[in-house]
């Protein structure tokens, strides 16, 4: 396969993670409001959890931009990061973000989340 055929969106986001941290202090609530028990669970055990919250939070923000909307089209629970045994991350999308995802014919989605000290990054590509 070459060129895009197949691509219906493309997103890439970037979290500066020490202004993730500082958000995620001052409002303590924001962690349940935006990540699921099963996203918290994977980085409890974590010495610093932070820079993984923040490459979920990433993640969102890609799709969100690969399918073209803006925040607020569908609600954070609606789309969250889940990882195979192997390590793999992948992306589960529900509810009103599944509705906008069929709607624009996309049927699968490939994910790649990295960060540093600094930065969180997410990688979205829609087909």
């Amino acid at each position: 396969m070459t060129g895009t055929a197949g691509v219906k969106g493309i997103g890439v986001d970037a979290v500066d993670i020490e202004r993730f941290r500082r958000s995620l202090l001052r409002t303590p609530s924001m962690r349940e409001r935006l990540f699921t028990e099963v996203e918290l669970a994977y980085v409890e055990p974590k010495a610093d959890p932070v820079p993984s919250l923040a490459a979920r939070f990433a993640a969102r923000e890609a799709v969100m931009k690969a399918m073209g909307v803006g925040l607020g089209a569908f609600g954070f629970h609606e789309v969250w990061v889940s990882r195979a045994q192997s390590g793999e991350p992948s992306l589960v999308v529900t509810g009103s973000a599944l509705v906008l995802a069929e709607q624009a014919g996309i049927e699968r989605w490939h994910l790649s989340i990295t960060h540093t000290a600094l930065v969180a990054i997410a990688y979205v590509v829609a087909t």
